[in-house]
């Protein structure tokens, strides 16, 4: 479908609106992400690690909602860069610990600038603070369900 054909009523339906909004995010990041030989979900990982510091792989995939086998992969294709490395984790012999290399550290500054870069095209209709109020407005919806989730289970 033409989004620009599209019937009004869709126009008018914020959940339609979002969803064409994220495929066009998706699309844009990604190609951003992919100029530099990353993928999204990698990036992602870059990120939890940078924020939170080394973890398991088990806990990295529930905070990331990711599947054990793709995470696995994902781990591989880091530390077979550079990006990241696995050792024992002290707390628990059994378990793997994945932690960020200074390597992993100045990549993921490079594609923070591309993830920015991509944030600005998607945006660009909008002025600094209409992006802030944006973000503050999808941070509520998102936060609200994350937090119905959590209290159902």
């Amino acid at each position: 479908m033409n989004e620009r054909d599209a019937p009004k009523k869709l126009w008018s339906t914020p959940s339609w609106l979002v969803s064409r909004v994220a495929l066009r995010a998706a699309r844009v990041v990604s190609a951003q992400l992919d100029a530099a030989g990353v993928r999204r979900k990698h990036f992602a990982v870059l990120v939890a690690l940078s924020e939170s510091g080394p973890a398991s792989q088990a806990d990295l995939g529930r905070r990331l909602a990711l599947d054990r086998s793709d995470l696995h992969a994902i781990v591989a294709d880091l530390e077979r860069d550079g990006l990241i490395d696995r050792d024992r984790d002290p707390a628990d012999a059994r378990r793997n610990r994945v932690k960020l290399t200074a390597r992993g550290r100045a990549q993921l500054r490079r594609l923070d600038a591309k993830v920015d870069a991509a944030q600005d095209e998607l945006l660009a209709p909008l002025t600094k603070a209409e992006r802030a109020e944006l973000t503050r407005l999808l941070t509520r919806v998102v936060a609200h369900h994350v937090e119905r989730d959590a209290a159902a289970e």
